[in-house]
């Protein structure tokens, strides 16, 4: 039984480049299942066309399609989506969902709704994201080191597959940084809130199923990977802090990568961003650094 919407209205946004046609239709139905019904719906074609949806899915809400003539990444996509539902203005709360995931539970849109109602500093609610057998890779766990998938919380940082975004935070401190294309637009997203005194809650029962998968399995990963981070410490952190943020994962890359195609791309990509223009800098505020580490991922890790 669908329940009325009540309290804060809620948007989902799908962003796709049109080759998994399959996986968007089961994400589709798994939207039109959930027990609150989104407002809206806006898919996005990055660069691709899109079919018709809404006539083939019947899903709730008004469906607005978006086709992109270039593909802008990942960023830059969710941002097209953005600005639609910013003009239509009726929307406090964007649920945006990776098109290869699945919402396995018909409440999750329902508890999206209540996190946000229940706390009006909550700009950021992260999903947790496990496969078809219900593992969740480390790296998909917002918490430094091998940290219980289960354990929900405020964190520092959230997923891109699966997450939901108040609108009024992004109003105050910007959208994506399309610039970026993919890789680390999270984590700049996600520093900008803190700084700003906006909450970050990853919610363990909000579960996105989503096949496992590597980011290095795309050609531009390690380029675009170092040249983002780079970018990043240079927008982000104080003058002191950004050797220290580098040196880090220069070590950590050493350390992991026993590729020289990868190494060797990383590095080009470090290059860039030291020589090419980060763009704006609104460098966080000490306090912010200190409530990062005291929620346990300074930013220098």
């Amino acid at each position: 039984m669908v329940e009325a919407a009540e309290g804060p209205r809620i948007a989902v946004a799908v962003v796709t480049m049109g080759n998994r046609p399959a996986a968007v239709d089961a994400l589709l139905e798994s939207v039109a299942k959930q027990d609150v019904p989104p407002a809206r719906i806006v898919i996005v074609g990055n660069g691709c066309p899109l079919p018709e949806f809404a006539a083939r899915l019947s899903l709730p809400g008004e469906v607005t399609p978006i086709e992109l003539d270039e593909n802008l990444g990942c960023p830059g996509g969710r941002n097209a989506a953005l600005a639609r539902l910013r003009e239509f203005g009726d929307v406090d709360v964007v649920v945006e969902l990776d098109d290869d995931g699945l919402l396995v539970d018909a409440d999750v849109l329902r508890r999206v709704r209540d996190l946000f109602a229940a706390d009006d500093r909550l700009g950021v609610v992260g999903f947790r994201i496990a496969d078809e057998r219900g593992e969740t890779q480390p790296r998909h766990v917002p918490r430094v080191g091998s940290a219980d998938p289960m354990r929900g919380g405020y964190v520092t940082g959230f997923l891109g597959g699966g997450h939901a975004l108040r609108s009024a935070m992004l109003d105050e401190i910007g959208d994506w940084p399309a610039e970026f294309f993919f890789a680390h637009e999270e984590t700049d997203l996600a520093w900008r809130a803190a700084d700003a005194g906006w909450r970050i809650l990853y919610a363990p029962e909000l579960l996105l199923q989503h096949p496992k998968t590597s980011p290095a399995r795309h050609a531009i990963y390690y380029r675009v990977n170092a040249r983002n981070r780079v970018w990043l410490a240079r927008r982000r952190l104080p003058l002191p802090l950004i050797p220290v943020h580098l040196g880090v994962w220069v070590l950590l890359t050493l350390a992991r990568n026993r590729s020289f195609g990868g190494l060797r791309a990383w590095f080009g990509g470090f290059a860039e961003g030291v020589w090419e223009s980060a763009g704006e800098r609104r460098p966080m505020r000490w306090r912010t650094v200190w409530r990062l580490t005291r929620l346990g991922r300074p930013p220098v890790i």
